[in-house]
C-alpha cells in the first residue's frame, strides 16, 4: 500500500459510516482540541507523540478537515502535576474554545482529568495513560482510552510466561497507579493460566527515584526463576545497568512491560538487555506485508527526518480517532461527540480498532517480542502483533469492575 492509498483509506475510515466527511475546501473556524501532556520531564515520549498528531493533522486538513473545518490541537504542559492538569483543562474548555480534551502520559494525571471531565460533562480521550482504573473502577461515560491498557499488555506477557517452566517470579514496578495495576494484572492472569506459580518478591521504587543497586540486591535475595519488570525511562536504564553488572538476569527470563518501546530501548544503546520478552514497537522491521504500518513509518520519517517512536503512533492514532468521532457526530457538541465515540471504529496503521461501548476502551493491540542487540543497539525480534480485543475480560467481568452509570 502506498502512502496515497493509505491516506485515502484513513479518510474513508473517518466516514466509517461517518456521513458527510467533506473533501472540499475548508470553511469556518477551526475545531479546537485541548491536548495536555508532560512535555518537559517525559519529552522522549511526549515530543514524538506530538509529532504524530501533527502528521495526522496535516493529512486530515489537506483532505478537507473535519465537518469542512480545519482540525487544530492546542498543546499545554501539565508539569506532571494533576492539579495543574485540571487547571489547564478548565482553561482550555472555558476560555480557549476547545470541544474536548485529550492527552496525558502519567496515570495519576489522566485520572485527575477524567474526574473533572465527568463532573463537567467534557469528553476526554485518554491517549496514553495506562492505569486500568481509567476505564474500569473509576470509569465514566465521558472518558475514553485509546492506548492498549495495562491489563491488556500484562495479559500478553503473562500468556508468554505461562508457556515456560518458570514457577517463582519476582516483580519490580514504580509505586503509583500504573505500576500497581501492572503487577496486579500480571499476577491475576498468570495465576489463572498456571496456578502453581509463586510470587516470591516485590519491589516498589518511587517513580524516577529508583535506587537500582538496592532493588537488584533485593530481587536477587528472593531467588526467582523469572522477573517481571514495569520500570521505564531513566529508572529502566539504571535497573538494566545494575542488573546486568550484578548478574541478576543471568539464567532468568525477564518480562518487560513497555521495555521494547524505542523511547526506552534506544537510550540503552549497547547496554540493552538480550532475551527479555517485551511489549514494544519494532518500526524498523516493518515490510509491505505489514499493512499500513510501513506507510505510516515512511510518512513520519519523510516529514520529521527521524525515526518514529511508539508515542508517534499513539499521537497519530489520537488525531485519527478524534477526527473520526467528530465526523461521526456531525457536530462539535460534547454530548454528540461522546455518543459518537461509543462503538466507534477507526482504521489505523496497526489495523482497525473499536472503542468498546461497555467500557470505552479501544481495542488497540501491542507488539510482543524478544530483545536482542543488533549493530550496537537494542531491537525487538521474533515479534508479533496481538489484537487487544483478545486480551480483555468478558463483558460480565467488566460490568462488575465498572461503576454503574
Amino acid at each position: 500500500m502506498n502512502r496515497k492509498t493509505f491516506l485515502n483509506s484513513v479518510i474513508g475510515a473517518f466516514a466509517l459510516g461517518v456521513t458527510g466527511f467533506a473533501v472540499s475546501a475548508q470553511s469556518g473556524d477551526p475545531i479546537k482540541v485541548g491536548e495536555i501532556n508532560h512535555y518537559k520531564r517525559l519529552a522522549a515520549f511526549a515530543e514524538p507523540y506530538k509529532q504524530g498528531i501533527e502528521l495526522a493533522l496535516e493529512e486530515i486538513n489537506a483532505d478537507g478537515g473535519v465537518l469542512d473545518r480545519p482540525l487544530e490541537f492546542i498543546f499545554r504542559d501539565d508539569q506532571g502535576d494533576p492539579g495543574e492538569a485540571i487547571k489547564i483543562a478548565e482553561e482550555l474548555m472555558t476560555s480557549e474554545g476547545t470541544v474536548m480534551i485529550t492527552g496525558s502520559i502519567l496515570s495519576n494525571v489522566g485520572l485527575a482529568i477524567s474526574s473533572v471531565a465527568a463532573e463537567k460533562g467534557w469528553v476526554y480521550l485518554a491517549a496514553e495513560p495506562l492505569a486500568d482504573a481509567l476505564t474500569w473502577s473509576q470509569g465514566n461515560p465521558w472518558t475514553f482510552r485509546l492506548r492498549t491498557s495495562t491489563y491488556m499488555q500484562a495479559a500478553m506477557l503473562a500468556e508468554q510466561a505461562a508457556k515456560t517452566d518458570a514457577v517463582k517470579y519476582a516483580t519490580i514496578a514504580p509505586n503509583y497507579a500504573y505500576g500497581k495495576d501492572a503487577v496486579a494484572a500480571f499476577k491475576e492472569v498468570l495465576t489463572e493460566l498456571k496456578p502453581e506459580v509463586e510470587f516470591v518478591g516485590e519491589q516498589w521504587p518511587a517513580l524516577f527515584k529508583i535506587d537500582a543497586g538496592a532493588e537488584v540486591q533485593a530481587l536477587e535475595r528472593s531467588k526467582p526463576d523469572a522477573i517481571y519488570n514495569v520500570t521505564f525511562g531513566p529508572d529502566l536504564a539504571k535497573f538494566v545497568r545494575e542488573g546486568t553488572t550484578r548478574g541478576l538476569f543471568d539464567g532468568r527470563t525477564v518480562y518487560g512491560l513497555l521495555s521494547g518501546e524505542p523511547e526506552y530501548l534506544e537510550p540503552l544503546a549497547d547496554e540493552a538487555p538480550e532475551g527479555w520478552v517485551v511489549t514494544g514497537y519494532p518500526w524498523y522491521d516493518f515490510s509491505d506485508e505489514d499493512g499500513a504500518n510501513k506507510p505510516f513509518v515512511d510518512a513520519y520519517q519523510a516529514k520529521f527526518d527521524e525515526t518514529p517512536k511508539l508515542g508517534s503512533l499513539v499521537g497519530y492514532m489520537t488525531a485519527q480517532s478524534i477526527a473520526a468521532a467528530i465526523s461521526k457526530a456531525g457536530s462539535t457538541e460534547g454530548d454528540a461527540i461522546r455518543m459518537a465515540f461509543e462503538g466507534l471504529d477507526v482504521a489505523t496503521p496497526v489495523g482497525d480498532i473499536t472503542f468498546r461501548e461497555i467500557d470505552n476502551q479501544a481495542t488497540m493491540g501491542a507488539f510482543v517480542g524478544k530483545t536482542m542487540l543488533k549493530d550496537g543497539a537494542g531491537v525487538m525480534t521474533d515479534w508479533t502483533y496481538l489484537d487487544g480485543a483478545d486480551y480483555l475480560p468478558s463483558d460480565e467481568e467488566v460490568s462488575k469492575l465498572r461503576p454503574a452509570e
